[in-house]
């Protein structure tokens, strides 16, 4: 993986804050994204389903 300056200056210093490998702050970082990522898509078609289901409900409750 090539970083810049500033990733570096970064990994450095939350290495050293937290007492983990910087390797290990990548890891959580990815794993951390790839889980909200995963809740995103989960809450959407949670949502499409609901919307789906009680659309026409809520379109009747905006118009009152």
């Amino acid at each position: 993986m090539r970083t810049d300056e500033e990733l570096e200056h970064a990994l450095t210093v939350l290495a050293a804050a937290e007492g983990i490998s910087r390797q290990e702050i990548i890891r959580r970082a990815v794993l951390e994204r790839y889980e909200r990522a995963g809740h995103v898509a989960r809450v959407a078609d949670s949502a499409d389903r609901m919307i789906a289901r009680w659309g026409d409900v809520l379109a009747r409750l905006g118009t009152v």
